[in-house]
Formats: structure tokens, sequence, C-alpha cells
């Protein structure tokens, strides 16, 4: 989450005249995330989350992201729902900006995640993977292999400013993956695809839901595991926890049992999932504006992990244990 676009306060209720919510109590920016601009609005009927969807969200793409809220709730996995207006619709404008209430999900993320964090997250991902199943519409990874070299060139030669070997290193990396990711034949279906620990939420112990669902998409269910791979098992000098991957990979397996193939490509998707993210933090990082309300985040923490995923032989180097 982060916040782009100021919304004056007359807007806002003009907006909000549309919805049956009461009267605002509060409201105010949410800075973590790069995507698109977030507020907490606390109402007399309700706290909500108030969305202006920009960048790289492309406004075509929004029924399905609102869609899939819906469906995955239907299919008893908890999440945050879009809220209608009086007129039935749950996508508006606010500010020039595709805009959307959602209801606010109680719990907190957890800064350093534990082996049993993992195992939850592991459960609740194939339980994720589970209820997809069925709804009807669909969306193509926009930032999967296909959209990788094009961000790369976008950053070549300004990549130097975070660090000089940089444009080599991705360029490198990009010839290995787009034919290794070519030659994959996964089960696919909805994944979440951004699942990182701000995006999963917890009362004591319990996982309690799953929010921000706007890089959802249809793709390799096991892809999905290696983004949460990348996000959940790292330690802070960026050394893998192999308890933290083997509780992940078990409570996955135990809820939704990976191929044999899903598990064989691993490493491979590891990767993928570790240069993803290194180039959109990488993009974000030269081209967020000033003084827009964002935390930039670090894209050579990603390639570190890089590293670590290149050595990795088969997926026993992330804890799986057959």
């Amino acid at each position: 989450m982060a916040v782009y676009t100021e919304v004056p306060y007359d807007e806002l209720a003009a907006f909000l005249r549309a919805y049956d919510i009461g009267d605002v109590v509060s409201f105010k920016g949410i800075a973590e995330g790069v995507e698109n601009s977030n507020y907490l609005l606390d109402a007399t009927r309700g706290r909500f989350i108030l969305t202006l969807y920009e960048k790289r969200v492309n406004r075509d793409d929004l029924p399905f992201f609102l869609g899939l809220l819906e469906h995955l709730s239907a299919n008893g996995l908890t999440c945050p729902q879009p809220v209608a207006a009086r007129d039935g619709l749950a996508l508006r404008e606010l500010c020039g900006r595709p805009a959307a209430l959602v209801t606010f999900l109680e719990g907190v993320s957890v800064r350093r995640p534990t082996a049993r964090h993992c195992a939850a997250l592991g459960t609740a991902l194939a339980r994720l993977h589970e209820a997809g199943r069925g709804f009807p519409l669909k969306r193509p990874n926009a930032l999967s292999v296909e959209g990788w070299r094009p961000m790369a060139e976008a950053a070549r030669g300004r990549s130097q400013a975070v660090a000089p070997e940089l444009d080599a290193a991705i360029a490198a990396e990009l010839d290995f993956l787009e034919p290794a990711f070519a030659a994959l034949d996964l089960p696919q279906g909805v994944i979440h695809a951004d699942l990182f620990p701000n995006n999963v939420f917890f009362l004591g112990d319990e996982l309690s839901g799953l929010i921000d669902f706007y890089f959802a998409c249809d793709d390799a269910f096991a892809y999905d595991v290696a983004i949460c791979l990348n996000a959940w098992c790292f330690e802070a000098d960026q050394s893998f926890n192999v308890t933290k991957g083997q509780a992940l990979l078990s409570a996955y397996h135990a809820a939704r049992p990976f191929l044999p193939q899903e598990i064989a490509a691993l490493p491979t998707l590891a990767r993928g999932a570790a240069i993803r993210f290194l180039l959109t933090r990488l993009v974000d990082w030269l081209d967020t504006p000033p003084g827009a309300l964002v935390k930039k985040l670090d894209p050579l923490e990603y390639l570190k992990k890089l590293r670590f995923h290149q050595s990795a032989a088969d997926a026993s180097a992330f804890g799986w244990r057959p």
C-alpha cells in the first residue's frame, strides 16, 4: 500500500455520499507498499480501506480483482470484500482514478515470521488455490517471464545508481530463465502473486486472513509457492531458513499435494520469483515520484536471494522432504 494521490476532503465527502457507511470519523493514508494509493477510513458504520488504483493496475482488470474477492470469500477464504454503493456498483472514480471501498480485515502482519507462521501461510496458500477453482474470469500474469525483459530494458543504464553489476546480472539471468520457463508444464489457476508477510494477517498465532489481491492472476500454483519462499523464509542477513521453508512446503503439501514436476521446478521458479521482484523494485526505486508517501523497497535484497537460488540443486535446498 502507498499514497500517490492526495484526496481532498470535499472530494472524499462527495464520493462517500454514494455509500451507506455513515459519517467519516477519521481518514489517513497508508504508506506501506508501492502500487496503489490506500487510505484507512473509519466511519460511524464500520472501518474500510479506500483504494485509488494507480501505476501498473489496468482499469480493465478491476472487475477481475473485485470479483475474485467475492468468489474466494464465497468459497471459504477470509479476505476483504468490495463494498457496493447504493446503486450496486463497487467500482467508482475519485480524483480521476478508479476507486473502491473494501471491508477492513482484523489482524496484524508479522515482521519476523516464525516457522509456525510459515506453516499457517502454506496452508492458507493451498486453500486459496483450491478456493479459486471455478472463478470464471481470467487474467494473465503481466509480471511473469514475458514482462521481465521490458522492465530490464527500462532500467538498463540507470541501474548503476543502485549497483554497478546489476545490468549484467539481470541480462544473464534472463537468458537462463526465458527458455527454462518456456519448458515448464505445471498445474495452473488463480494465484495471489504478491503474498508477502504484510499481506497476511494474524490474530495471535492464528492466521486471520489475506489481503491485497491486486497482482492476482492465472499462473502456476508452484510459482506462487516460490514467491512465498522468497518472501517468508529468508532472514535479515538474506540467509535462507530451511526450517521455515520446510514448514511452508509441508503445510502446503498437506492441503494441496504437490505433483513431482512442481517440486522439480521449484529452483527455477524461485529464481523467476526473485528476478520479478528485483526488477519491479528496481523500476520503482528509479521511477517513484518525489514527495510520494511510499516506502521504497531495496532491489538488492532480491539479488542476494537470487544468488542463493542459483546455487540450489533441487528442492531440498528449500527444506523439501518427500
